[in-house]
Protein backbone atom coordinates (compact mmCIF):
# COMPACT_ATOMS: atom_id res chain seq x y z
CA UNK A 1 0.00 0.00 0.00
CA UNK A 2 1.40 3.27 -1.27
CA UNK A 3 1.41 6.03 1.56
CA UNK A 4 0.23 9.19 0.62
CA UNK A 5 2.04 12.13 0.91
CA UNK A 6 1.44 14.73 3.75
CA UNK A 7 0.69 18.11 2.81
CA UNK A 8 3.66 20.58 3.26
CA UNK A 9 3.80 22.84 6.05
CA UNK A 10 2.87 26.24 5.39
CA UNK A 11 5.07 28.23 8.13
CA UNK A 12 2.98 31.58 7.34
CA UNK A 13 -0.18 30.09 7.61
CA UNK A 14 0.89 28.65 11.39
CA UNK A 15 2.36 32.00 12.32
CA UNK A 16 -0.63 34.01 10.71
CA UNK A 17 -3.14 32.22 13.15
CA UNK A 18 -3.43 33.45 17.00
CA UNK A 19 -3.77 31.39 19.99
CA UNK A 20 -1.95 28.38 21.35
CA UNK A 21 0.41 30.84 22.73
CA UNK A 22 0.75 32.80 20.11
CA UNK A 23 0.25 36.19 19.21
CA UNK A 24 0.92 38.82 16.26
CA UNK A 25 1.49 42.93 16.29
CA UNK A 26 2.13 44.88 14.08
CA UNK A 27 5.04 47.71 14.69
CA UNK A 28 6.20 50.57 13.16
CA UNK A 29 9.26 52.40 12.20
CA UNK A 30 11.20 51.95 15.10
CA UNK A 31 8.89 50.25 17.55
CA UNK A 32 11.40 48.16 20.10
CA UNK A 33 10.10 44.23 19.69
CA UNK A 34 12.25 43.36 22.89
CA UNK A 35 14.71 45.12 24.58
CA UNK A 36 18.51 43.83 25.44
CA UNK A 37 17.92 42.52 29.55
CA UNK A 38 14.22 41.77 28.81
CA UNK A 39 12.80 37.98 30.27
CA UNK A 40 13.52 35.89 27.26
CA UNK A 41 10.04 33.93 27.26
CA UNK A 42 8.95 34.00 23.55
CA UNK A 43 10.42 33.08 20.00
CA UNK A 44 9.16 35.87 17.51
CA UNK A 45 8.38 35.11 13.79
CA UNK A 46 8.71 38.33 11.16
CA UNK A 47 5.86 37.96 9.04
CA UNK A 48 6.33 40.93 7.09
CA UNK A 49 8.92 43.69 7.22
CA UNK A 50 12.67 43.67 8.67
CA UNK A 51 14.03 43.70 11.89
CA UNK A 52 17.33 45.09 13.36
CA UNK A 53 19.54 43.89 16.03
CA UNK A 54 21.63 45.57 18.46
CA UNK A 55 23.46 45.05 21.53
CA UNK A 56 24.63 47.93 23.81
CA UNK A 57 27.74 47.53 26.05
CA UNK A 58 27.94 48.69 29.67
CA UNK A 59 29.88 51.56 28.58
CA UNK A 60 26.68 52.46 26.64
CA UNK A 61 28.00 52.04 23.19
CA UNK A 62 25.75 50.33 20.28
CA UNK A 63 26.49 47.93 17.63
CA UNK A 64 23.84 46.50 14.81
CA UNK A 65 24.60 43.05 14.95
CA UNK A 66 22.17 42.03 12.32
CA UNK A 67 18.99 42.46 9.66
CA UNK A 68 16.25 40.01 9.96
CA UNK A 69 13.96 39.40 7.22
CA UNK A 70 10.33 38.31 6.75
CA UNK A 71 10.33 34.62 7.16
CA UNK A 72 13.42 34.79 9.78
CA UNK A 73 13.07 33.99 14.02
CA UNK A 74 14.39 36.08 16.55
CA UNK A 75 14.71 35.32 20.22
CA UNK A 76 15.22 31.49 20.08
CA UNK A 77 17.85 31.61 22.22
CA UNK A 78 15.08 31.13 24.85
CA UNK A 79 14.90 27.49 23.89
CA UNK A 80 18.53 26.86 24.96
CA UNK A 81 18.45 28.30 28.23
CA UNK A 82 18.78 31.95 27.62
CA UNK A 83 16.44 33.74 30.53
CA UNK A 84 17.30 37.26 29.32
CA UNK A 85 17.67 38.89 26.01
CA UNK A 86 21.13 39.63 24.51
CA UNK A 87 20.28 42.27 22.22
CA UNK A 88 17.72 44.77 21.40
CA UNK A 89 15.20 43.90 18.34
CA UNK A 90 13.85 47.31 16.42
CA UNK A 91 11.18 47.43 13.63
CA UNK A 92 12.81 48.69 10.34
CA UNK A 93 9.81 50.32 9.25
CA UNK A 94 6.75 48.67 9.36
CA UNK A 95 6.66 44.63 10.18
CA UNK A 96 3.87 42.76 11.80
CA UNK A 97 5.21 40.15 14.51
CA UNK A 98 4.14 37.04 15.54
CA UNK A 99 5.39 35.67 18.97
CA UNK A 100 4.90 32.37 20.15
CA UNK A 101 5.54 31.68 24.09
CA UNK A 102 8.45 29.28 24.77
CA UNK A 103 5.94 26.48 25.84
CA UNK A 104 3.94 26.34 22.73
CA UNK A 105 6.90 26.53 20.31
CA UNK A 106 8.16 23.61 22.17
CA UNK A 107 4.97 21.79 21.87
CA UNK A 108 5.06 22.60 18.16
CA UNK A 109 8.45 21.28 17.46
CA UNK A 110 7.83 18.60 19.24
CA UNK A 111 4.54 17.27 17.64
CA UNK A 112 5.09 18.94 13.97
CA UNK A 113 8.15 17.39 12.12
CA UNK A 114 7.47 19.37 9.30
CA UNK A 115 7.38 22.24 11.41
CA UNK A 116 10.80 21.62 13.37
CA UNK A 117 12.35 20.58 10.05
CA UNK A 118 11.89 24.01 8.90
CA UNK A 119 12.58 25.86 11.97
CA UNK A 120 15.99 23.87 11.98
CA UNK A 121 16.88 24.83 8.52
CA UNK A 122 16.01 28.81 9.02
CA UNK A 123 18.28 28.60 12.34
CA UNK A 124 21.20 26.49 10.56
CA UNK A 125 20.64 29.57 7.74
CA UNK A 126 21.50 32.14 9.73
CA UNK A 127 24.41 30.46 11.61
CA UNK A 128 25.88 30.35 8.22
CA UNK A 129 25.08 33.73 7.11
CA UNK A 130 26.83 34.67 10.65
CA UNK A 131 30.01 32.44 10.03
CA UNK A 132 30.35 34.26 7.24
CA UNK A 133 29.96 37.82 8.11
CA UNK A 134 32.77 36.69 10.62
CA UNK A 135 34.54 35.44 8.40
CA UNK A 136 34.17 39.19 6.26
CA UNK A 137 35.04 41.00 9.22
CA UNK A 138 38.13 39.57 9.11
CA UNK A 139 39.49 39.37 6.18
CA UNK A 140 37.86 41.54 3.83
CA UNK A 141 38.53 45.82 3.16
CA UNK A 142 35.84 47.88 4.24
CA UNK A 143 34.92 48.41 0.88
CA UNK A 144 34.56 44.84 0.16
CA UNK A 145 32.06 44.35 3.57
CA UNK A 146 30.32 47.18 2.62
CA UNK A 147 29.25 45.81 -0.89
CA UNK A 148 28.50 42.04 0.42
CA UNK A 149 26.23 43.69 2.59
CA UNK A 150 24.40 45.77 -0.16
CA UNK A 151 24.49 42.74 -2.26
CA UNK A 152 22.66 40.70 1.00
CA UNK A 153 20.14 43.52 1.82
CA UNK A 154 19.16 43.60 -2.58
CA UNK A 155 18.19 39.99 -1.93
CA UNK A 156 21.02 38.90 -4.82
CA UNK A 157 21.43 35.28 -4.70
CA UNK A 158 17.94 34.11 -3.40
CA UNK A 159 15.78 34.20 -7.11
CA UNK A 160 18.53 35.96 -9.50
CA UNK A 161 17.11 38.96 -9.79
CA UNK A 162 18.34 42.08 -7.24
CA UNK A 163 15.43 44.22 -5.71
CA UNK A 164 15.62 47.91 -4.19
CA UNK A 165 16.82 48.09 -0.86
CA UNK A 166 13.58 48.87 0.25
CA UNK A 167 14.24 49.88 3.87
CA UNK A 168 15.41 53.25 5.34
CA UNK A 169 19.39 52.65 6.56
CA UNK A 170 21.45 55.57 6.75
CA UNK A 171 25.24 55.06 6.06
CA UNK A 172 25.86 55.67 10.28
CA UNK A 173 24.16 52.09 10.23
CA UNK A 174 25.57 50.72 7.28
CA UNK A 175 28.98 51.78 9.12
CA UNK A 176 27.98 50.01 12.15
CA UNK A 177 27.04 46.98 10.42
CA UNK A 178 30.69 46.79 8.68
CA UNK A 179 32.81 47.83 11.62
CA UNK A 180 33.60 51.25 10.18
CA UNK A 181 33.24 55.26 10.29
CA UNK A 182 30.29 56.94 8.64
CA UNK A 183 32.72 58.47 6.35
CA UNK A 184 34.28 55.41 4.81
CA UNK A 185 30.45 54.30 4.36
CA UNK A 186 30.10 58.06 2.51
CA UNK A 187 33.41 57.69 0.87
CA UNK A 188 32.49 54.05 -1.06
CA UNK A 189 28.84 54.50 -1.60
CA UNK A 190 29.65 57.46 -4.09
CA UNK A 191 32.60 55.79 -5.36
CA UNK A 192 29.84 52.36 -6.17
CA UNK A 193 27.61 55.06 -7.85
CA UNK A 194 30.21 56.92 -9.87
CA UNK A 195 31.58 53.16 -11.12
CA UNK A 196 27.60 52.41 -12.12
CA UNK A 197 27.11 49.80 -9.13
CA UNK A 198 24.54 51.29 -7.47
CA UNK A 199 22.46 54.21 -8.30
CA UNK A 200 19.74 56.21 -6.23
CA UNK A 201 15.88 56.75 -6.98
CA UNK A 202 14.57 57.28 -3.40
CA UNK A 203 15.18 54.20 -2.75
CA UNK A 204 18.96 52.54 -2.98
CA UNK A 205 19.46 50.36 -6.49
CA UNK A 206 22.02 47.71 -6.34
CA UNK A 207 22.91 46.21 -9.95
CA UNK A 208 24.70 43.26 -11.25
CA UNK A 209 27.87 45.17 -11.55
CA UNK A 210 28.25 45.24 -8.05
CA UNK A 211 27.84 41.44 -7.57
CA UNK A 212 30.43 40.52 -10.78
CA UNK A 213 33.47 43.29 -9.49
CA UNK A 214 32.89 41.43 -5.73
CA UNK A 215 33.45 38.18 -7.65
CA UNK A 216 35.95 38.82 -9.97
CA UNK A 217 38.35 41.19 -7.83
CA UNK A 218 41.19 39.34 -7.68
CA UNK A 219 42.53 38.67 -4.02
CA UNK A 220 45.12 41.17 -2.46
CA UNK A 221 46.85 42.22 0.48
CA UNK A 222 46.19 46.49 0.67
CA UNK A 223 47.30 48.92 2.81
CA UNK A 224 44.21 50.23 3.81
CA UNK A 225 42.76 46.38 4.77
CA UNK A 226 45.35 46.68 7.32
CA UNK A 227 43.67 49.94 8.92
CA UNK A 228 40.39 48.53 8.58
CA UNK A 229 41.02 46.17 10.86
CA UNK A 230 43.50 47.77 13.04
CA UNK A 231 40.88 50.43 13.65
CA UNK A 232 37.67 52.56 12.96
CA UNK A 233 38.85 53.84 9.89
Amino acid sequence: MIKSEQPSFDMKTFFARTGEGRSIRKFEKSDIIFSQGDPADAVFYVQTGRVKLTVTSEQGKEAVVGILEAGEFLGEGCLSGETVRLATSISFGDSVITSITKTAMRAALKNTPQFSELFLKSILTRKARVEQDLIDQLFNSSEKRLARLLLLLAHFGKDGSPEPVDIEINQETLAEMIGTTRSRVSFFMNKFRKQGFISYNGKIHVHKSLLNNLLHEVPALRIDDSRDHGSST
